[in-house]
């Protein structure tokens, strides 16, 4: 099945590149993430800094700060695929980490209620595509055995594929999916 992954990455990263991501309102997906989640305050709200051409999240970030709600971004870590949370605000400094992803230099390391996870592709079950890493499935599976959380991936609408993606045991399904489209619960 890793065979049929690889190509499916690929062909997902290549539809990436070649959508025009101007056509997509990325701003729309705040209002929609917080009218469907509503964290709370004192939930811990994980996101990422994007790369690329990947969604991205900062709006959400840049809301939740504004409404007192606590945020953290991901630090890998050697030889573990369990993603750290780093404490995140306007003055954390970020430093480029592992695969050349922006992640905080230092700071207090929290446990996420809420994990915003990158999507290359995905599906109406909530299966998604990531790059391959294992980072978020390794992530989320751990986290799920500490406490209850919520795992939301998040994409342009245009990376939805119209057929079930092939599933492993590790992988982790998505709570909610969301678009700048709109937020469905898997």
């Amino acid at each position: 099945m890793s065979d049929q992954k690889t190509v499916l990455r690929d062909q997902a990263r290549r539809h990436r590149t070649l959508t025009d991501i101007r056509d997509e309102d990325i701003e729309a997906a705040t209002p929609l993430f917080f009218d469907a989640i509503k964290p709370q305050v004192g939930q811990i709200i994980a996101a990422y800094w994007p790369k690329g051409r990947e969604f991205d999240p900062t709006g959400i970030l840049e809301r939740a700060l504004n409404e007192n709600l606590t945020c953290a971004l991901p630090k890998v870590e050697v030889d573990t695929k369990i993603l750290r949370f780093i404490q995140w605000d306007h003055k954390t400094k970020l430093v480029k980490g592992a695969f050349g992803i922006l992640e905080p230099e230092e700071g207090e390391e929290l446990q996420p209620d809420i994990f915003l996870v990158p999507m290359l592709a995905f599906d109406r079950k909530g299966h998604r595509l990531g790059q391959g890493g294992g980072y978020y499935d390794a992530t989320l599976a751990q986290a799920r055995t500490q406490k209850d959380i919520t795992a939301i991936g998040i994409a342009y609408a245009s990376q939805a594929v119209l057929f079930n993606l092939p599933v492993e045991d590790h992988d982790q399904q998505m709570d909610w999916i969301l678009t700048p489209q709109g937020i469905t619960k898997t």
